[in-house]
Order: C-alpha cells, then structure tokens, then sequence
C-alpha cells in the first residue's frame, strides 16, 4: 500500500499545502517513496517566481451593493504577504495555478498598469470615480519594493487629479508619502491599514510577509502625522483566534491617529476552506474544531456565504455579538469620523505631447 506524506509547513509561507485548483482535471499527492526523509528536517525554502501579466485593461468595475467603491486597480495577481485567510486566494484557480502555495509563490506583475490606465482615463465620455487600491491583493506587497508598480499607476493618478483610496498591511505604503500626502491634502486620496492582531506570532504565522503589527501601526502614525486621513481595517476577524483583539486593536490604531475604522468575519470561499483548515490543524490543533464551529455559526452552517449584505459580517448570534462590540468601540474611540468622500472636480486629463495648445 502505498502512504501518502503529509504536507509540512515551508518557513515564510501562510499556506502548508499546493491544493490542486477547481478546474484542475487531476490531483497531486506526495508519496513516501521509501527513502528516508527525517521529520525534523526543514524543507528547502520557497522562491517567489513574478511573471508578466499582458492584461490590457487595469480598472475592474463592480457593481456589489456592500462595497463602497465601483472601480479598482490590482498591480498584481496572487500576493507574496501569504495571509492563510485570503479570499482572493480562489482566483488562482483561474490561472490554472493552486490557491495554496502557488498564490504566494507564483506571482504576475503588471508592468503596464500606469500606461493602460492613462490611456483609460483619456477615454471620451470617462466619468471620474474614486479608483481603489488593494481591493483583491495588496498593492504593497513585497516585490513592489522592486517593480515600483503601484508608484506608477499614483504618479499617473497624481497627474490626473484623479481621486485613489488604499488599503494594505504594509509599511512600504509611507514610501510613496510623497504622493499620498499631497493628494490627500486636495481630498483626492485616503488610506485603510488592516491590523489583524497585535500578537506577533500570530500574525507570522497567519500573514508571514506583511509588515508586523507595530509597524503598521507606525505606518498609521506617519500617515496620520503627514495629513492623511488614515483608517483601520481589523479584517478579518476570526471567532476564538483573533477576536478578542478587536478592542484592542481598535483602541491602538486611534492611539496612532486613525480617525476611522471597519472590520469583516472570516470568510471561507471554495478552496480556501481546505486551505484554512489546513492551517488550523498545523498550528492552532486544539482550536481546530471550535473556530470551524462558530464559523458555521455565523455562516448559516456552511463555511461561506456569498449573500449581499452578510457575506462581510455574518449573521447570528455571534456575528451580532461582534458587530455591537465593534459599534462600541469605534464610539469609544472616536474611530466613526467617516466622511471620506473625494473630491471627483479636480480630474483633468494633463496634456500629451504633441498636443495642440488650447487657443485663447
């Protein structure tokens, strides 16, 4: 009888596994072929491969009725912060690659969002609405340092006065202050940091590459100190792991200087059941059992729920539970100052060279 080997986990990664997609005709499994392979030995580490991504369109449009925003811009597919939670990691399947380690590890770039995205908003007839940021992946994530993506596509809405929000768990958000802080000044942009917990072994293990939760609560600050209107996003909570910090977290990111905050639940679309799963029974086994419970719970007994208007903060006892915990934290801490609409007057396409002079 052949044994198949369990999947281990790889240092600075969030997912243990390479879960075959949805639309894979087959499944790959591991197999112990007899040599002898030691428990304790550590798996070689994972490289992060970035391969080109010849889209030729960069707004995404949506017309969801619980997201406040109807455009965005993702500079990448899949993200290297390696959040086991991650909803978007499901869209990997449609890219014949796995949700799991592939999400992370097998990335695409976007090297010519800036370029499509000036010639989308020079289109006749294109009517200004705030563009948001790090809707699917974050924009932030580590190969930005190198690919400088997301700076582009903010020095090309700079440039058109074109209103952008963000929302990332990096720190390397305050390397583009430059920008954010000027547009910002002009009620052209605003920024949501996601702190997840304040408990740092929680959040390597959960979200091994984002920046540590003191960090971003020193992104927080910068921003705040440099005019930006800056918000939380404690997204998202999980029942008996993380959300007995919402207070807490809540409570430091005002201390920082947010003046706004959000959360979500846990939600556990297609693949990522499997994946989140996974994770649990590696590092939280005792816990196992009792977060897929209040899961269910506050998902209609399923692991996810799709529906409008619940899909972000469940329902049931539980989810009303945190949702008033939350309302009174936010009062508490004077985190509901939510007027953050953007100023859409401002947009004017900046001229081409080559163009002609307006005669006056």
């Amino acid at each position: 009888m052949v044994e198949t080997l369990p999947d281990r986990p790889r240092k600075g990664r969030g997912a243990i596994s390479n879960v075959s997609g949805r639309y894979e005709p087959s499944s790959r499994v591991a197999i112990d072929d007899g040599w002898e392979r030691p428990e304790d030995d550590d798996l070689p580490p994972l490289r992060t491969h970035v391969a080109r991504d010849a889209t030729r369109t960069i707004i995404a449009r949506n017309e969801s009725p619980d997201i406040p925003f109807s455009q965005s811009i993702n500079p990448y597919r899949g993200c290297e912060h390696g959040c086991v939670y991650c909803y978007a990691r499901p869209s990997h399947a449609y890219l014949g690659l796995s949700p799991g380690l592939d999400f992370e590890t097998r990335l695409f770039a976007k090297p010519d969002a800036a370029r499509l995205l000036d010639a989308e908003l020079r289109k006749p007839g294109y009517k200004p609405m705030a563009i948001a940021l790090g809707s699917n992946t974050d924009p932030y994530q580590p190969v930005e340092r190198e690919h400088r993506i997301t700076r582009q596509i903010l020095e090309t809405l700079r440039d058109f006065g074109h209103p952008f929000s963000i929302v990332t768990k990096s720190a390397l958000v305050l390397r583009d202050l430059d920008i954010i802080a000027p547009m910002a000044a002009r009620n052209l942009a605003h920024v949501f940091v996601s702190v997840t917990t304040l408990d740092r072994d929680l959040a390597r293990a959960m979200e091994p590459r984002a920046s540590t939760p003191p960090r971003r609560l020193d992104a927080i600050r910068c921003l705040a100190q440099a005019g930006v209107k800056v918000g939380v996003m404690a997204a998202p909570m999980i029942p008996a792991l993380n959300d007995s910090e919402l207070e807490a977290i809540l409570e430091a990111a005002a201390e920082a200087g947010a003046t706004s905050a959000g959360y979500t639940l846990l939600r556990l679309p297609l693949e990522l059941k499997e994946l989140f799963d996974e994770w649990l029974a590696e590092h939280v086994p005792f816990k196992r059992s009792h977060v897929l419970s209040l899961v269910r719970d506050i998902r209609g007994g399923a692991l996810n729920s799709a529906e409008f208007g619940k899909r972000f903060t469940g329902e049931g006892a539980y989810a009303q539970l945190v949702s008033a915990r939350f309302r009174a934290a936010r009062a508490r801490f004077g985190l509901d100052r939510n007027d953050w609409s953007l100023d859409l007057s401002q947009f004017r396409p900046p001229p081409k060279a080559g163009d002609q002079m307006a005669l006056f």
